[in-house]
């Protein structure tokens, strides 16, 4: 079981890295129109040091079979845990904006014709054309969190939490030989 949570751990920094990635290249301060972030830097910047520690605390365990490194990195995913839901309840609002903007993209112009998209001449073919509506922001002005695939963040929660239950449950001496 130790090897398991290693790899599932491993796995869940992989998908937590990607959206670091993603984060980064979206929260381009010099991009015109761009929200600010709602995930503040030293919360992402504490999250990922935690994860990277707690990493290295479990293969020190693996190597050394000290059952106190085994509960240290049991308290630093506590750590990982906290930061990591304060970043998701910030991000689902994004999520959120994100999902009612699509729906205004499909849709006809205020006034415009039926069977005529926006921005269409008469008899071309109908093509779906950004509509702007007063109260709804665009896909640009969100901030760069909006940009997260909704598989990467789900999947990535849902390893974080079988991380800490397979850790946990070593610490315990579950599963020991």
């Amino acid at each position: 079981m130790p090897y398991i949570a290693l790899i599932v751990w491993f796995v869940t920094a992989l998908w937590g890295l990607y959206m670091l990635t993603v984060w980064l290249i979206e929260n381009d301060a010099t991009r015109q129109g761009k929200s600010a972030s709602r995930l503040p830097l030293p919360v992402i910047l504490a999250h990922v040091a935690f994860a990277v520690t707690g990493l290295v605390v479990w293969v020190a365990y693996l190597l050394l079979d000290r059952p106190a490194l085994a509960w240290a990195a049991v308290g630093i995913l506590v750590a990982i845990a906290l930061l990591g839901l304060s970043m998701f309840a910030r991000w689902i609002p994004v999520y959120r904006m994100a999902g009612d903007e699509v729906g205004v993209l499909v849709g006809t112009a205020p006034g415009a014709a039926a069977g005529v998209w926006s921005g269409a001449s008469p008899g071309a073919a109908p093509e779906a054309v950004p509509v702007a509506v007063p109260g709804v922001p665009s896909l640009r002005d969100q901030p760069a969190e909006g940009s997260f695939p909704l598989f990467i963040v789900v999947a990535h929660g849902a390893f974080a939490v079988s991380t800490v239950i397979l850790v946990v449950l070593t610490a315990l001496g579950v599963g020991a030989s």
